[in-house]
């Protein structure tokens, strides 16, 4: 035994290997302490012979395998399952044993291991001097993309934007590196790669063009790949073959679960780095990563999980054209205005089972019975979704052309399986009665069966007069005569004592036991052609499962479109006007998270004017008075407006941005030994490389991380670089009040104040922008508000009475500019 398991975990080295014995899965040697360690189950030992002498030892019950696999896949590592492929039988000593499933974090199809509003991906990548090779797929919804970039900050940009599961790496295009868990960093991999993520090396001659290009061909049946865009971008061809040679050596149940190989470019899409992504808080919280109070949380008003991803997948990765803008937009307004068709899609997708996820299950014939049954019902329900869809004239992104065998293919799954089945195949229960004439003769029998049992009962209650005697089963002794201790005297002679327990009688008789094998072979019978005609049905479907995925998508953009029309009436979203110049108009904006977060009215809207005149705005006032979040607010109404959303303002037009920068907040970067100034300053040079006239840039407070004339000088000196040569469109929020003398030397600087009220030695925050300068930052008062001590604001009032009696640096900046 221990010589079959050593073979086979041989070929799943870079795997745990569950080892399925009797009712458990068990592992050995490293992988045994390492499942001991990470889920927390017993570590113990076995004799493995003389030469391997006691080894260590750990499992898990097979009927929680999901439970455990769930928390390996979850810490980073891959999972191999090792099923016994033979029944156990008194001659054969050894059972012989198959890897009927290898699960990795970026190959997972399991429903109950996936996150429901969130792609799982898995990356590929290779490299040639500075251009990069990248591919993704997710095999739970089909999704298969690839692309050729120039640099590795635009790698690094799309890995944050698709936060893979698992990234494939070729072993020789790096020094040796084993990277299986996230987090883990050995030399060989280059700093620039995101240590967040988990790596998988593989074997190099699977990137190899010729090789990578010919797994293409063979998955997509075609000739040639010009077709797909790529034939002539040789780094996405390698990144996709390797990853297709990876998917077929961990996908074994049936055909790889991905739709057509489709290739874009980064050029196409508004560019969003790490830092705009978690400081925008567009999917998660910067402070806390929670999913309540992000964009994708107010925004999200999706019925399915297919659409939630969808939803996802726009907000990061916002378009550049026009015209696609347009028609999203045009899309959403007509669901805005027709109520009756916006509803009436939500009822419809509301109880809709995840289609995009199930077709892949579907083309590898993973999918269980449940499955079936949830696409029969809602391919059922296609004509409800078709004549709403004739009466509302909808605009094309909200139009579903539909396969004319998918309602068909829908009524021939609800009359073939039954309405409620059981979770496992091989256990009958499975096909509805009228389906299959043998198989009703096996019911049938085992009906009439069931029915001997009970006449077999009530005759030997009547024969010995013993009113509890009790025929029952077990899997141990098969069925039984069982009657109480005291009541055994009376057993007849035909009766064959099988079992004593403390009360309990058991016996048999020959006539039980003849019949007892008759019902065994009925009921074997009866399971395996229940299980060959869910086969043959999943087949069936399987035939369909393209047709299936382009509803699954056309469905998943209806839903997101829809949640976009609903968040904008609700909350009194107008649709802006988007062009090709550099303006940027928002007439009475709000922040779309916080103006969710507070009591309805309470949120003071603020208008924005740039690039018609004014390319920089210096915006100053007192911490707490909402810099920030107007910063943000800016920057969300923009993306929004890209995304094809209508945005909260009542009234909106801008030019189309190619990035949006923030530097807003700082942290220690305490993985690279980055103080906060360092981190601040690193973030500040990308914006500074990188901008363009195009590009929207919002800064927070640079400079505040070091001593004050230094800080003023940076700031300044950013200030003015953004301003010329970069030209780009800038809000620039600060304490260093001296800035507002950029206003005096640049007719296309600005400046800006947020507006707060004295009130005796009190401040009211009024949270309003209006043009100017502040002179004052009030932080003493901020001070008092956040309850320092009264002796503390005393002397703080003393000392920033002197400082301000000596201080030179304004003039010695007003100085320098004359």
């Amino acid at each position: 035994m221990m010589r079959q398991f050593l073979e086979i975990k041989q070929q799943y080295g870079h795997c745990i290997l569950l080892y399925r014995m009797g009712d458990f899965y068990e592992t050995f040697f490293e992988d045994a302490k390492t499942l001991s360690q990470e889920v927390g189950v017993v570590l113990t030992g076995r004799h493995a012979g003389e030469v391997l002498g006691r080894v260590p030892m750990a499992g898990v019950p097979h009927h929680a395998l999901e439970r455990y696999a769930a928390q390996l896949i979850e810490k980073g590592y891959g999972v191999a399952i090792c099923d016994q492929i033979e029944e156990a039988s008194p001659g054969k000593k050894l059972v012989r044993r198959e890897v009927t499933r290898v699960i990795t974090p970026g190959t997972i199809l399991e429903e109950g291991l996936l996150t429901a509003k969130k792609n799982n991906y898995l990356a590929a990548l290779v490299a040639t001097g500075e251009h990069w090779g990248l591919a993704y797929a997710d095999v739970s919804t089909g999704e298969f993309r690839t692309t050729q970039l120039n640099s590795a900050q635009e790698l690094v940009q799309e890995l944050w934007r698709l936060e893979p599961s698992e990234i494939l790496l070729p072993s020789d295009a790096l020094d040796p590196v084993k990277l299986l868990r996230p987090g883990t960093r050995d030399p060989g991999v280059p700093a620039f790669l995101p240590t967040q993520f988990g790596y998988t090396l593989r074997p190099a001659r699977q990137f190899l063009l010729v090789e990578a290009r010919e797994g293409l061909l063979d998955l997509l049946s075609v000739r040639s790949l010009e077709g797909f865009g790529c034939a002539h971008l040789p780094l996405a061809i390698r990144a996709a073959g390797g990853l297709v040679a990876y998917l077929k050596e961990t996908q074994r149940t049936g055909p790889l679960p991905l739709t057509t190989l489709s290739t874009y470019s980064t050029q196409s899409y508004l560019v969003l780095d790490p830092q705009t992504i978690r400081n925008l808080e567009l999917i998660q919280t910067s402070r806390d990563g929670c999913f309540q109070g992000s964009l994708l949380w107010a925004v999200d008003r999706t019925r399915t999980a297919m659409g939630a991803r969808c939803l996802r997948r726009w907000l990061i990765q916002p378009l550049l054209s026009v015209p696609e803008i347009t028609q999203r937009q045009e899309a959403v307004q007509e669901l805005v205005d027709n109520a009756d068709l916006r509803e009436g899609l939500q009822h419809f997708l509301e109880s809709l089972y995840d289609l995009e996820r199930l077709a892949a299950r579907i083309t590898a014939r993973t999918a269980n019975a449940r499955d079936l049954v949830g696409l029969g019902h809602a391919l059922a329900r296609l004509p409800e979704l078709e004549h709403l869809l004739a009466h509302a004239h909808a605009h094309p992104l909200t139009q579903v052309v539909l396969d004319p065998a998918l309602e068909s293919l829908g009524k021939d799954i609800l009359r073939t399986v039954v309405e409620h089945p059981p979770l496992l195949l091989t256990e009958g229960g499975l096909i509805r009665s009228g389906v299959d004439p043998a198989l009703d003769q096996l019911k049938q029998q085992g009906i009439e069966d069931q029915q001997w049992l009970v006449n077999l009962e009530t005759q030997e209650r009547q024969r010995t007069g013993i009113a509890n005697l009790k025929v029952s089963y077990n899997r141990a002794f098969g069925y039984y005569i069982e009657i109480s201790r005291g009541k055994a005297g009376q057993a007849p002679s035909d009766y064959i004592r099988r079992q004593t327990l403390t009360n309990q009688e058991r016996f048999i008789t020959p006539e039980l036991k003849e019949r007892e094998a008759r019902i065994q072979n009925s009921q074997k019978e009866t399971f395996q052609l229940e299980y060959e005609l869910f086969v043959a049905l999943r087949q069936q479907v399987s035939s369909h499962s393209e047709a299936v995925r382009t509803l699954a998508q056309q469905l998943a953009r209806i839903d997101t479109l829809a949640s976009l029309a609903q968040v904008a009436v609700y909350h009194h979203y107008k649709r802006p006007t988007l062009n090709t110049t550099r303006g940027l108009e928002i007439i009475q904006g709000r922040h779309p998270v916080l103006e969710q977060a507070l009591a309805t009215g309470l949120f003071v809207p603020n208008d924005t004017t740039l690039g018609q005149g004014t390319d920089l705005m210096v915006l100053t006032g007192p911490n707490m008075s909402g810099k920030s979040s107007y910063l943000r607010q800016v920057g969300l109404i923009q993306l929004l407006a890209q995304v094809g959303s209508f945005v909260p303002a009542e009234r909106c037009q801008m030019g189309v941005c190619d990035r949006i920068f923030t530097r807003v907040g700082a942290v220690d970067d305490l993985a690279t030994g980055s103080s906060t100034f360092m981190v601040e300053m690193t973030e500040t040079a990308n914006i500074l490389n990188h901008a363009t006239p195009l590009s929207l840039v919002l800064l927070d407070e640079i400079g505040r991380g070091t001593a004050t004339f230094d800080g003023l000088a940076i700031a300044w000196a950013v200030a003015e670089y953004l301003l010329a040569p970069l030209g780009s469109r800038t809000i620039f929020a600060t304490h260093y009040h001296e800035l507002n003398e950029l206003a005096i030397t640049s007719p296309r600087a600005a400046n800006f104040q947020v507006v707060v009220r004295e009130i005796g030695e009190e401040i009211v925050f009024l949270h309003q922008v209006i043009p100017g300068g502040a002179d004052k930052s009030y932080g003493i008062e901020v001070g008092r508000l956040a309850g320092l001590p009264n002796p503390v604001l005393r002397r703080a009032k003393t000392v920033l009475q002197q400082v301000e009696q000596h201080s030179h640096i304004a003039l010695g900046l007003r100085t320098s500019l004359t």
